[in-house]
């Protein structure tokens, strides 16, 4: 039963019901919502035991005086008193706090910026850039601050031709500012996505009224239209200063060479400065953590039930006409944004892909005369790198559909429903966010380890998964959740009237009219799960291993030219993947 049959069947059948085009009996009571409400505490209740068991694991590890597995660990605060005067912890914290607040000063302005040239404007080539300014918001955090490493690091090889021609390299890429600038300028594409969309429907006529009096552009954008989208603005604010607590790639690769350490990297490196487990000690760290970040996830719920006032600020009927720049205005304007895309695209890509095709670099040498193959070659000789990357394929194409799946029964619990249930349902699924995606590979790592029915697939891609699956839960619910919303409530009603359960109203009436919207979303995750390094860092072991979590590794022992190898490969993957998503029709505009 389609969803079309099932409208056009009610809307024409007169007193007689008609679906797929036959008279069938008179329509029978519509069913109690007793299925529906059980179905959604099923999926409630399997998701917080999901959610809250590796988190609950963590607290109770966190009062204990040794690892949990141990017998003579007893409870006791020594864990919370170790780690709240250990003064590393507190350089850790205030460089998470400086990081975490830079990189919103950076990205949110340039991110601004960027979606009123795009959007507000007559730029050209606005098509083709919608699309590439998104770029670095689909590459590894990590893959990134490798190529910023290659290029502009110390032995870089832009750092080398800049000492060739003034003696020496005016930055130095391995400081706190060198974190937060990269970091702010790979994450303003987070900013022009959320505050593109609340642009896009703006009407012009205040605009349009500022540049007659003959007010520049940056002051229409900056008086007129970003008091316009204050809402969003405070939104990605909050989202970018969350992800300023969880970042770990960036601060390890480029803060580990001049012992850089925030809440992340601390948590790693507690077991190496203990040179045993520490995990009472990790423990902690991960719950003041989660106390720190909790409130942005409040926070950012409460934004989120009203995001969808976002783009329709000044009403969905108004006119909107792009400001003309002029040809003096389009060269500024295109000037700007390729620089941004020079510094925030082409550097870090650019040095790596001529880091994985060279043999040879340094200072005098020209690296277009070593160009080879070997560290591809590499890839394929030793078994646990190349079984990283058809493991990453495995988890991102498989997994990918087998979690849309999943986030599709979640949707549909919480689907038209605003009863407490569905905030609860809302709360439990916002939770992870809280925690960084290294936080969550070490909690599964624990369950899968020391929960008896659950330590048999521990060495297996199971763990990986389900892993994954709890670290994109918020962005494959809210994808799938926008789709959902589209479908009009009266299709499932008139099914519903012809004796369909809500089962069967799902199944024959909003799954087919959803399908190119899951799709999508399965592309998207594809991406997502591409990209991550970080939540295999401790689930990672022979037969486990992934790129990301590959490349961590790697970078304790210097390996560069294998991590520029697994880089490239990171990058086609993931520009395979981004190709796939527009091609499947993927919104990657909200």
């Amino acid at each position: 039963m389609s969803a079309q049959e099932t409208h056009s069947g009610v809307a024409r059948g007169g007193g007689t019901a008609v679906v797929s085009g036959r008279p069938s009996s008179p329509p029978r009571p519509m069913p109690r919502p007793g299925e529906a409400l059980a179905f959604r505490r099923s999926v409630i209740g399997l998701l917080a035991l999901a959610v809250l068991a590796p988190i609950g694991l963590i607290l109770y590890q966190s009062f204990l005086d040794g690892p949990f597995f141990i017998a003579k660990s007893r409870p006791g605060f020594s864990a919370y008193l170790y780690v709240l005067t250990d003064p590393m912890f507190y350089e850790a914290l205030t460089n998470t706090v400086i990081m975490a607040v830079g990189m919103v000063a950076i990205a949110v302005p340039l991110g601004t910026a960027l979606a009123f040239l795009l959007t507000r404007t007559d730029v050209k080539f606005r098509g083709l850039l919608e699309v590439v300014v998104l770029v670095p918001m689909f590459i590894s955090a990590i893959v990134l601050a490798f190529g910023y490493t290659v290029s502009i690091g110390p032995s870089g090889f832009v750092s080398m031709l800049a000492r060739s021609v003034f003696g020496f390299v005016p930055w130095n890429l391995y400081t706190l500012g060198g974190i937060v600038l990269v970091t702010g300028l790979s994450h303003v594409p987070h900013v022009y996505l959320y505050v593109s969309a609340a642009m896009r429907n703006l009407p012009s006529d205040l605009e349009e009224a500022a540049r007659s009096i003959g007010a520049p552009l940056w002051r229409v954008g900056l008086d007129v239209t970003a008091p316009m989208v204050l809402p969003a603005l405070i939104f990605v604010a909050v989202l970018n200063l969350m992800i300023g607590f969880e970042m770990f790639g960036v601060p390890l690769v480029l803060g580990d060479p001049s012992g850089i350490t925030v809440l992340t990297t601390y948590v790693y490196k507690l077991t190496t400065l203990f040179g045993v487990p520490t995990y009472q000690l990790m423990a902690v760290v991960v719950v003041l953590l989660v106390l720190l970040t909790l409130p942005l996830v409040w926070f950012q719920r409460r934004l989120l039930r009203n995001s969808r006032r976002y783009a329709a600020l000044g009403g969905k009927g108004g006119r909107t006409t792009a400001m003309r720049l002029g040809t003096r205005g389009q060269v500024i304007a295109l000037s700007a944004i390729g620089l941004w895309l020079f510094f925030s695209v082409a550097l870090p890509i650019g040095g790596i892909v001529l880091r994985a095709f060279v043999d040879a670099w340094g200072q005098g040498v020209n690296p277009f005369a070593h160009l080879t193959l070997k560290h591809f070659a590499n890839l394929l000789e030793v078994p646990r790198l190349y079984h990283g990357i058809l493991n990453t394929i495995l988890i991102a194409v498989v997994g990918g559909a087998v979690a849309v799946g999943i986030y599709l029964l979640v949707g549909l619990a919480g689907h038209r429903s605003k009863d407490r249930a569905s905030t609860l349902l809302d709360y439990i699924v916002l939770l992870p966010r809280a925690m960084p995606n290294l936080v969550t590979g070490l909690a599964f790592f624990w369950l899968f380890l020391f929960v008896p029915f659950l330590v048999p697939f521990r060495p297996t891609l199971v763990s990986l998964f389900t892993a994954y699956l709890i670290m994109g839960l918020a962005y494959g619910l809210r994808l799938l959740q926008g789709t959902l919303i589209q479908v009009s409530p009266e299709l499932e009603e008139a099914a519903r009237t012809t004796g369909a359960t809500v089962t069967r109203a799902w199944r024959d009436v909003v799954i087919p009219i959803i399908r190119p919207g899951l799709v999508g979303a399965w592309a998207l995750i594809m991406i997502v799960f591409l990209r991550d390094y970080a939540t295999g860092v401790y689930l990672m072991s022979a037969g486990t291993e992934v790129i990301g979590s590959l490349i961590v590794s790697l970078l304790q022992s210097g390996a560069m030219d294998i991590i520029a190898a697994l880089a490239f490969v990171s990058i086609l993957l993931t520009g395979a993947g981004l190709g796939l998503a527009l091609r499947l029709g993927a919104k990657l505009h909200d």
